[in-house]
């Protein structure tokens, strides 16, 4: 496994399993790319660990060799896995902070034996290892502006918190069939709501409520997380807006469907997607050239 077919692997999996996400990363100049796909690779890569209805065998054993195959590889080690190569690479270019990836580990682990989240709070401790530590560990590819990384880590981590409760609300039937609830019990309590009424073909009036109530929870965190690209170089403000606009608006769709997902699975529609790229397509292009042009004093 070349460090340029790892790379390669790596796009495929963003290009297969996210595609809102890959169509957004493609606002970005070209050498940021495979560090994003990097990135998303590693993560899908243990997601299907513990994730994929397709998996046969032992899923602890099989994270427990993800994690010492990658102990290795970040210690130097070679590796024929196919996604390691390029995640270290990129992890010791930007000096990605291991304990972000420690923290996306423990979540992993965390899903192979935790079904339900009584509060809030205890689904947030979860997602701040599922999730947010995706945003942090993204933020060095897209360079925060000089001085700002510090300002710009929370509303990457928020970006990323609501990009997960997005597709917790949209993977509701999914997840349940995983055996997973990822809608805090307090929640269903307090709606009127259980475990079972989620896995109806259609939402009763208090499964409906229950979902309004966190599509508007999903979107505070992306309030939240509104001034995070005016804190990062040009050149990555298209992708991240575009992203934005991409994930918020599979919770527009909810709501037009009168918050069903149970009975199908919603999407944004390709050609609305094609749009929001679009769109963003210029000021992209305009941010690359202008980041190009440097001026070289010869002494």
């Amino acid at each position: 496994m070349t460090l340029t077919a790892s790379y390669e692997f790596c796009r495929r999996l963003n290009a297969r399993h996210g595609r809102s996400y890959y169509l957004a990363t493609l606002l970005l100049p070209a050498w940021k790319r495979p560090h994003v796909h990097a990135l998303y690779g590693f993560a899908r890569y243990a997601d299907e660990i513990v994730d994929s209805f397709t998996m046969t065998g032992d899923r602890a054993a099989a994270l427990d060799g993800l994690t010492a195959r990658l102990a290795l590889a970040l210690d130097g080690a070679h590796t024929d896995d196919p996604v390691l190569p390029a995640f270290t690479q990129t992890v010791r270019s930007f000096g990605i902070d291991h304990a972000d990836i420690d923290a996306f580990l423990r979540s992993m682990r965390a899903d192979l034996t935790v079904g339900r989240y009584a509060t809030y709070d205890d689904l947030l401790g979860y997602m701040e290892g599922s999730a947010a530590v995706i945003g942090t560990m993204m933020l060095p590819v897209l360079e925060p502006l000089p001085g700002l990384a510090g300002r710009a880590r929370e509303p990457a981590r928020r970006l990323g918190l609501a990009f997960q409760l997005t597709n917790f609300l949209r993977d509701v039937t999914e997840d349940l069939a995983r055996g997973r609830v990822y809608l805090p019990l307090e929640d269903l309590d307090r709606f009127g709501v259980r475990v079972t009424d989620l896995g109806r073909r259609a939402p009763t009036p208090a499964v409906r409520e229950l979902l309004a109530f966190e599509v508007e929870r999903a979107r505070d965190h992306y309030r939240q997380a509104l001034a995070g690209p005016d804190l990062l170089t040009p050149s990555s403000r298209p992708c991240v807006r575009a992203a934005c606009e991409l994930y918020g608006g599979i919770l527009n769709r909810i709501e037009a469907a009168h918050h069903d997902v149970l009975g199908r699975r919603v999407t944004v529609p390709r050609r609305r997607r094609l749009a929001i790229f679009t769109r963003h397509l210029l000021a992209a292009s305009a941010a690359d050239r202008a980041e190009r042009r440097v001026t070289v004093q010869v002494p």
